[in-house]
């Protein structure tokens, strides 16, 4: 399409510079504000009349949502992974920029919104309602919970989801799904010597470890588990009071994250009716895929397949990834996460990016959303 050539022509240089600038603005997850402002300011200049920041912070810029009754969602997360407040460090290498965050996902963040720019100052006309979103929480601990706030407002209506995350190659249909948990044990604790026999925390967290570790896990799809931190007790001559632990299931199967449930909870309940003292707290839940009409599903998937292809030589990656399209794959939601950069270092501070990649995701992310004019 010579229409999208000429666009990123006229408009590389400023994807680069708008890369730079939101590079250097943090945004943990839950603390996304000021590039929600940002975005949100930026949706404005383009000419947006209908944008704004919902209560998870996320950045919603629509089209035509008050004509449609379905609705198409283009999502980038604005979340990183690090903690930072201040003006984060942005480097360019050459045709490199490295930056904290900078693939995962700001450089998609920005293919996204050079993508809704066009759609804005052409005031094309859509045949579904479209939704334009920067959206928090994505990584860590943000646990979904913008996506899952987007859902709540808008999921009766959505039907089709794209977030664009991850690098060139990656077209993700099948979610993870996680629930994670952070356990804390109480024992009697006491002089190591003088005490001895008291209940130990330690004694017991390893224990319920043990017990843990002897699940049998669902054989119909791939489901892990996985204890990646304790912590506990005071000194080598002491009898631990305390002990934590975080824990955590994983499967693409939403059947199989139930029976892990069950399971942990079972184990749970055996050791509070032996009378230790357990308190289990919910660090976050991701959901698996729920039930969905499978070929409606693959043909759309195919669609956007041809699309990447018609811009990308290399082989895809279809694996199974934790992002924010659990949601609505858990929910039978048409749903597929796109990387649109190519770059290495994810969740590493010395993260980079190929500039010279921006055009082609450009061009994938405008002929995705060209499929929805009118």
């Amino acid at each position: 399409m010579q229409w999208i050539r000429d666009y990123i022509y006229e408009h590389i240089m400023e994807a680069e510079e708008l890369l730079e600038t939101l590079g250097r603005i943090p945004a943990p997850s839950h603390q996304e504000d000021m590039r929600a402002k940002f975005c949100k300011d930026w949706f404005e200049q383009q000419g947006s009349k209908n944008v704004w920041i919902d209560q998870a912070k996320n950045c919603i810029c629509a089209i035509d949502i008050d004509k449609y009754d379905d609705i198409v969602v283009f999502a980038a997360h604005t979340d990183i992974v690090f903690p930072d407040l201040e003006a984060l460090p942005v480097k360019k290498d050459g045709r490199k920029l490295y930056a904290p965050g900078i693939g995962d996902d700001t450089a998609n963040l920005v293919n996204l919104m050079m993508g809704a720019k066009y759609f804005l100052t052409e005031q094309k006309s859509m045949r579904k309602g479209v939704l334009f979103v920067a959206n928090a929480c994505e990584e860590g601990l943000g646990n979904l919970e913008g996506c899952k706030a987007l859902f709540k407002e808008y999921g009766h209506r959505i039907k089709y989801f794209y977030s664009f995350d991850g690098y060139l190659s990656q077209c993700t249909s099948i979610p993870v799904g996680s629930y994670r948990y952070r356990i804390t044990v109480q024992g009697e604790g006491g002089h190591s010597y003088l005490d001895f026999g008291n209940q130990n925390a330690i004694h017991i967290a390893a224990k319920l470890i043990n017990d843990l570790y002897s699940v049998k896990v669902p054989k119909n799809e791939k489901t892990t588990f996985n204890v990646g931190q304790i912590d506990g007790g005071t000194t080598v001559n002491s009898i631990a009071q305390e002990a934590t632990l975080l824990y955590e299931y994983r499967s693409s199967s939403q059947e199989c994250l139930e029976m892990m449930e069950e399971n942990f909870k079972s184990i749970i309940s055996k050791y509070k009716r032996e009378g230790f003292d357990l308190n289990v707290e919910i660090l976050g839940i991701r959901p698996g895929k729920g039930i969905m009409d499978e070929k409606a599903m693959g043909d759309w998937t195919q669609r956007n397949i041809d699309i990447i292809k018609k811009h990308y030589n290399g082989d895809l990656d279809f694996s199974p990834y934790s992002t924010d399209s659990n949601i609505p794959l858990s929910q039978g939601i048409c749903a597929n996460t796109i990387g649109t950069i190519v770059g290495h270092d994810a969740h590493k501070r010395e993260e980079w990016v190929d500039l010279d990649s921006l055009p082609t995701g450009m061009k994938i992310v405008l002929e995705l959303m060209n499929q929805y004019t009118a």
